[in-house]
């Protein structure tokens, strides 16, 4: 099979059914794993998203491979110095569901402060009592917003909508958007110091934002919240936050090394330990497990609307390959090696024949 689509629910095969009726394609509800890889050895195309291994092993037993289309802003799961070595070109969806994370940041917020998960399982029990229950206003409080691209922008606006005071922080700080939404910049050290909330939106981080240091310069009982990247926080750091009260609470829809926290059996296998960090598992764990702390798999961007999003660019993206030009692409592959194969169905919006595009 020419193009693979790998972790598709029913819902998203409709879409790809519009998208590519009359295109040689093949979808499954698996992961591309080490173990199921050499099935699919004659693919050229692949798209997956994140909880795919793309890593050498994985990639070294698809010969034919040429292009990568990942569901996904971020790509840790692909190993990229390979795909530079071998030619093959990765594409990934720069930007999507701006809104949908935004409001998913005031989902965990909301469910935090007013203890919504503990209230429903009290009403399900027939226990209508109030005691233990009482939460916090947003109104009045102080937000700080790590990072003001899309999300970190419509995050701030919800905000100001709750009455609340917001600072941002930013690399690169936008001072005239600042004032339209209505909040301004500081630097990173005075926003840890003066805000109620912390919200994280900042993807590429070679190491953790929010480490020891980090928390003990925060209010006490600041909430936390991160729907950007797993590694952006300490979760060490974050699990003794939380036992001494600095932390409050915490709402994270992202944790380190998501795909290997179920595998609980292999945590005393010496391949296991060498490929993850135990102590960094065990943290995640005893998180999931924390009466303050909300986790949700992942599913800030998950709306129908988005993921029709998501599988729009990508169409764009593999469309591009298939018709000889880079869209989206996040590598440097050698050469470009695609050919004369059909256009997709119903996916425009591609960049001028011979433009390259990188995220």
């Amino acid at each position: 099979m020419d193009t693979l689509f790998f972790e598709v629910d029913d819902a998203e095969k409709q879409i790809l059914l519009d998208l590519y009726g009359d295109i040689d394609y093949d979808t499954t509800a698996d992961a591309l794993t080490v173990a199921n890889a050499s099935k699919y050895a004659d693919a050229r195309i692949i798209s997956c998203f994140v909880y795919s291994d793309l890593g050498d092993k994985v990639l070294a037993q698809l010969p034919r491979l040429k292009f990568i289309a990942t569901r996904s802003r971020t790509f840790d799961h692909i190993d990229l110095d390979y795909c530079d070595e071998h030619d093959i070109a990765v594409a990934n969806v720069p930007v999507y569901g701006c809104d949908t994370v935004a409001e998913h940041v005031f989902s965990l917020l909301l469910s935090l402060s007013r203890h919504i998960p503990q209230a429903a399982q009290k009403a399900r029990e027939g226990n209508f009592s109030s005691f233990g229950l009482q939460g916090f206003d947003l109104h009045g409080k102080t937000i700080g917003i790590i990072g003001t691209g899309a999300i970190g922008m419509r995050t701030a606006r919800i905000a100001r909508a709750f009455g609340m005071e917001v600072l941002g922080c930013d690399i690169r700080p936008d001072h005239s958007v600042a004032a339209e939404h209505g909040f301004i910049y500081t630097d990173f050290e005075d926003l840890l110091r003066q805000s109620d909330v912390i919200s994280l939106h900042v993807t590429a981080v070679a190491h953790p934002l929010l480490s020891d240091r980090e928390f003990s310069l925060m209010k006490d009982g600041v909430t936390i919240i991160n729907t950007a990247s797993g590694t952006a926080i300490d979760v060490k750091a974050l699990l003794w936050a939380l036992s001494s009260g600095k932390v409050g609470a915490a709402g994270l829809d992202v944790l380190p090394d998501e795909t290997a926290i179920h595998e609980e059996a292999e945590f005393l296998r010496v391949s296991f330990s060498e490929k993850h960090n135990t102590e960094t598992l065990l943290a995640s764990h005893a998180l999931l497990r924390h009466k303050n702390v909300i986790v949700t798999p992942h599913i800030a961007f998950c709306t129908r609307e988005t993921v029709e999003s998501i599988l729009h660019t990508t169409g764009d993206n593999i469309m591009s390959f298939r018709n000889g030009y880079y869209l989206n692409v996040i590598n440097k592959p050698s050469a470009s090696t695609t050919g004369a194969i059909p256009r997709l169905k119903n996916a425009g919006g591609g960049a001028p024949s011979g433009q390259r595009t990188n995220a």
